[in-house]
């Protein structure tokens, strides 16, 4: 049967041909009119640069960022260098220039290093936003997630909550060049210099909070240096339990303090024996979600206003060009 119609197209095919190369009567050749093909919408290329891959609180952010690519449908992704070094941090965003993707997200090292090339990226058009880092220059916005001068003050009510109004402490920061935990610590001491006259910080600010193995090492030395030392600040997710890890060792956990910022699952140990008394922290999930959605919200062209609402996150209050998205969290305590 399929023969049959195959050889009955062909003569009907031949027949045709024959009668148009005979004929003196011109014939048009119909035509269908074919709709373009709609091009495909672009899908933006993402880039969120931690300070230090393969840590907790960092490992909690991806989670964010990718959440947010499958949701938006973006191609977002997270970067960040093996250590907190501020040199390996700028060399990933001016790689990312180089290669032209369309928003960069960084939570810093440090500010001022990444200036230059903020700058590179603002003249390809890249959309740059930040994270941690209220005074940043060269920024589209910088993303906050609470009130950064209430989270740093309330550090020290809870460090006098556990130790009491008089003695010594000291204060662990990631480096001397992370914004937020220096700010945190400068608000804080301002604060306590105010309202708690009688503490006493025993040496300037620390450096060692995003390594736990130095923050263990750098409490053993300041309980051989400072006998009499009562509490420890901490500003960076593994410098707490570093502190709690060297007080267990040296049977101290009721003698000395420890506050500071945490990942409750990373602290809890540390919580449940005594040796950590208290910690408070945002999700930096949110932070990884709320960068990406921010990018694509600018990519698509619409503007930064007060009010704004970031879905599953909240409405940011809008300072200068830092959006705030939670105002007064510091119910958030890992206890």
């Amino acid at each position: 049967m399929g023969s049959y119609r195959t050889w009955s197209l062909l003569i009907t095919i031949v027949l045709l041909l024959s009668l148009l190369a005979t004929s003196c009567v011109p014939v048009t050749p119909t035509t269908t009119a074919v709709a373009p093909a709609e091009k495909p919408k672009e899908q933006y290329e993402i880039a969120i640069v931690v300070k230090i891959a393969g840590i907790p609180w960092f490992n909690r952010l991806e989670e964010g960022v990718k959440q947010a690519a499958k949701e938006l449908g973006v191609n977002a992704y997270m970067l960040g260098p093996k250590d907190a070094d501020p040199a390996q941090q700028v060399k990933i965003v001016e790689d990312l220039v180089a290669k032209g993707v369309k928003a960069i997200g960084v939570v810093p090292n440090d500010a001022k290093s990444l200036e230059p090339v903020f700058a590179k990226a603002k003249e390809k058009g890249i959309v740059v936003l930040t994270h941690e880092s209220p005074d940043q220059v060269g920024n589209d916005y910088d993303l906050e997630l609470i009130d950064n001068v209430k989270f740093g003050q309330h550090h020290w009510d809870k460090l006098v909550e556990f130790m009491g109004d008089s003695g010594e402490f000291a204060v662990y920061v990631g480096s001397l060049t992370v914004p937020l935990h220096n700010l945190w610590a400068d608000e804080g001491l301002k604060y306590a210099k105010q309202k708690y006259p009688n503490l006493k910080l025993v040496t300037d600010r620390i450096p060692c909070a995003e390594d736990q193995e130095l923050s263990r090492q750098k409490m053993l030395e300041l309980i051989k240096a400072y006998p009499n030392l009562k509490g420890l600040v901490g500003f960076g997710s593994l410098g707490p339990p570093g502190a709690a890890q060297a007080l267990q060792e040296k049977g101290l956990c009721d003698k000395i303090a420890v506050v500071g910022t945490v990942i409750p699952s990373h602290a809890a140990p540390y919580l449940k024996n005594g040796c950590m008394d208290w910690g408070i922290l945002w999700d930096p999930k949110d932070a990884g979600y709320g960068m990406v959605w921010l990018a694509k919200y600018m990519l698509d062209g619409n503007k930064v206003v007060n009010g704004l609402e970031i879905p599953g996150i909240g409405k940011a209050v809008l300072d200068r060009n830092i959006p705030c998205l939670a105002p007064a969290p510091l119910s958030n305590e890992a206890l």
